[in-house]
């Protein structure tokens, strides 16, 4: 198996942590950008990570898991329980939709985080580039804080409550942490890797939201380093119910994350290539509309549709916030229309905020 990606993206990290659990052999090699048509024809967009698993070609990190796990069984990462399969995919979505908008701001805004990674990115996938490497450097941060920071809303009156929403990870995180060493049971689930995410590449590594992390939550900087090491679990068990320490976080998912998908699904109704938001009292303006955050709401209501009727009632009593009805009330907004034929993670996928308007 072959992983393109880069050794210090969100995306990639996630995948590399749950292939190292499985024990599924991989090489890991930087995203042949010289080579994006190609990419385009196999996987529909390039994106990071992109794997090539003997001429098998696959994108999207949470599709891919959940095409892995049926192939290899053994220290599976899916609850079974249908409430705690939900709630994990839940976490799940939140890490890879939400905490992305601070990860990027951590790694963009700060000026010692912003040269670390432009000069990693700028050895790692423009050597094709036939620029002298300061200017393609220049380019990387350019197209980074464009893509990342400006088009998701991240501004200097913005900027305290995306920091807040770290910290507010930490601590709720950190709670749980004490308590278990992995958020649902005595081994890595999906919602750890989805949290993998952020915590490890971005804010585990990039000076500033590390010395955050050390000094504030080293409970949590713990886990990081105990999800990258790989230890085997020879018998996992996940919770059986849902704990009370997770409401902390739940909490923080339906009124940061929820609140992003209902206002991103009335701005894609809406035709609108940008739409506002207001996130626990704080307004974010000219967001980019993303038709895969649509979809990724629209998953979100499958899994909780599947749901048996004692199943829904013991989610809705676990996330008693006015932003947790968009899991199950009539839906409003306009079809993504994507991926309706099931062929993640093979075919075509789609960038984040490619493909904003219907």
């Amino acid at each position: 198996m072959k992983v393109y990606g880069s050794r210090i993206s969100y995306y990639t990290g996630k995948l590399e942590a749950y292939l190292r659990y499985k024990g599924i052999a991989y090489e890991a090699l930087p995203t042949p950008y010289a080579q994006s048509e190609m990419l385009k024809q196999k996987v529909g967009a390039v994106q990071m990570p992109i794997v090539d698993n003997d001429g098998e070609w696959m994108s999207d990190t949470t599709p891919i898991i959940e095409h892995l796990e049926q192939v290899h069984s053994q220290r599976g990462v899916i609850p079974s329980d249908p409430v705690v399969n939900f709630i994990a995919f839940l976490i799940e979505d939140y890490a890879d939709e939400w905490l992305w908008r601070s990860a990027m701001y951590y790694r963009w805004w700060y000026r010692y985080d912003r040269l670390l990674a432009s000069n990693i990115l700028t050895d790692e996938l423009t050597g094709h580039v036939k620029l002298p490497r300061f200017m393609r450097r220049r380019i990387i941060v350019r197209r980074q804080v464009g893509h990342y920071v400006d088009r998701d809303g991240i501004t200097a009156s913005t900027r305290d409550h995306v920091e807040q929403t770290y910290f507010n990870a930490l601590n709720a995180m950190s709670a749980v942490l004490a308590k278990r060493p992995y958020l649902l049971g005595n081994a890595p689930s999906i919602a750890d890797y989805g949290m993998m995410g952020p915590m490890f590449r971005h804010y585990g590594q990039d000076p500033t939201p590390q010395e955050i992390m050390r000094t504030r939550a080293p409970a949590v900087y713990e886990w990081v380093a105990r999800m990258w090491r790989a230890d085997v679990v020879e018998q996992p068990q996940f919770v059986s119910e849902i704990p009370g320490d997770l409401a902390p976080l739940l909490k923080e998912v339906c009124e940061t994350h929820l609140a992003q998908l209902r206002a991103n699904a009335e701005g894609y109704s809406a035709m609108q290539d940008r739409f506002d938001m207001q996130v626990q009292g704080c307004t974010y303006r000219s967001i980019a509309t993303s038709r895969y955050r649509v979809w990724c709401l629209e998953e979100l209501r499958r899994r909780f549709a599947a749901l048996s009727e004692d199943a829904q009632k013991q989610v809705s009593n676990l996330l008693p916030y006015d932003e947790a009805d968009l899991l199950w009330s009539e839906q409003s907004h306009a079809p993504s229309e994507f991926n309706q034929d099931r062929h993640l993670p093979f075919g075509p996928g789609l960038n984040v905020f490619e493909g904003g308007l219907p």
